[in-house]
């Protein structure tokens, strides 16, 4: 398992690009820009983590913006945790056969979410390509959120 990012919403750019890369000193690695979505995407990296985020897309804070404003109350800004996996469904199998939920299962072979037990999201990303379409993940309904 590697650790790949951490994810906040935010309200505003400028204003959070600021914060995070002109007064705390992280640099900006990359951005996706969503029009289907209504949101964008800025992953950054501290200073010594830059070379490691530009190879492996990790560590990393990720700031999503949606372009739609949203009022975030009850923790709602901050988004989720996320590893990279060798197996996504050996591991989804191992967390529900020890009583976690799948909320998002992986029905593509690539991506699933889970919750810690204090309701913390964690987004689970296949390492490498998408495993084949598998049972009974395929066919499994999308539970609670994420």
């Amino acid at each position: 398992m590697q650790y790949l990012h951490t994810m906040v919403r935010i309200s505003d750019l400028d204003a959070s690009l600021h914060f995070y890369c002109d007064l705390l000193g992280l640099k900006e690695v990359r951005r996706k820009e969503s029009e289907k979505g209504r949101f964008t995407l800025v992953f950054l990296a501290a200073p010594e983590d830059e070379a490691r985020s530009t190879e492996l897309q990790a560590p990393e804070l990720e700031l999503t913006y949606n372009w739609d404003p949203e009022e975030y109350t009850g923790g709602r800004n901050f988004g989720h945790l996320a590893y990279r996996v060798e197996d996504i469904y050996a591991l989804c199998q191992k967390l529900q056969d020890n009583g976690v939920t799948i909320n998002r299962p992986p029905h593509d072979g690539h991506m699933a979410f889970v919750k810690s037990p204090d309701g913390i999201s964690v987004e689970l990303l296949q390492k490498g390509d998408a495993l084949p379409p598998k049972e009974p993940w395929v066919s499994m309904e999308k539970t609670g959120s994420w």
